[in-house]
């Protein structure tokens, strides 16, 4: 009497991203944009002599943008579809 042996291929199932739902086009158009101005940031670093405007105004600016602001809202935005799924969901009592 011999066991059938189970394929682990068909036993396991697909991994799913968890920021399939909650991610939405406009989060990833905001992280394309802060890696963008974080570009632009180390380029204007890059401009001139070490004490040159570019260096020591513009680019500390343009990277603080990037790092505090748009990739944390890039991050921390919901998509539209994901709230409408949390508040529709009712409850009877």
């Amino acid at each position: 009497m011999s066991k059938e042996k189970k394929n682990l291929r068909e036993v396991r199932k697909p991994v799913q991203s968890p920021f399939r739902d909650y991610w939405d086009k406009s989060n990833y158009i905001l992280i394309a944009s802060g890696l963008g101005v974080l570009t632009l940031g180390y380029i204007f670093m890059a401009q001139g002599n070490w004490d040159s405007f570019f260096s020591l105004t513009i680019s500390p600016v343009t990277l603080l943008i990037a790092y505090i602001i748009i990739i944390p809202l890039a991050i921390l935005l919901k998509s539209s579809v994901f709230i409408k799924k949390k508040t529709n969901v009712s409850s009877k009592d």
